[in-house]
């Protein structure tokens, strides 16, 4: 598998934040009784998804940062486009929008968090087989 090019591309691809090569979770976005599963650390260059314990708390603040803009949306889009429905319209649409966007939203708090606090940046000595170059 070939990394990921600059760092925002490989957030969008949910990669690791220093080989940008290994995934970040072990299956589908929407496989959700397997929602929360990520790998201990990187198949790739084995660095350690959780840097400390209750270190994706804080992804919560992230995702709420996700949620309220696609609230708004919504409720711009049923305003201008929609002639201002009704109350029960606007509540239904956000709500079944907000859980069809969940497991992304969640997945991609996650992986905000662990690029920005971290403390990992890309090395592409990560890259070479097996971290052969780190061992010397």
């Amino acid at each position: 598998m070939r990394p990921i090019g600059p760092w925002w591309l490989a957030l969008l691809a949910q990669r690791c934040p220093r080989c940008h090569t290994g995934p970040l979770f072990n299956y589908g976005t929407y496989n959700l009784p397997h929602l929360t599963d990520m790998p201990e650390a990187c198949p790739v260059c084995r660095q350690h998804y959780e840097p400390e314990p209750g270190f994706y708390w804080g992804a919560m603040y992230i995702s709420f940062g996700f949620a309220v803009p696609i609230v708004l949306l919504t409720g711009a889009v049923l305003y201008w486009f929609f002639g201002d429905p009704d109350t029960w319209v606007y509540v239904a649409a956000v709500t079944v929008i907000m859980l069809l966007l969940t497991p992304p939203s969640f997945r991609y708090a996650r992986a905000v968090m662990l690029y920005a606090f971290g403390g990992v940046r890309f090395d592409k000595r990560y890259l070479e087989k097996d971290g052969a170059a780190l061992r010397k």
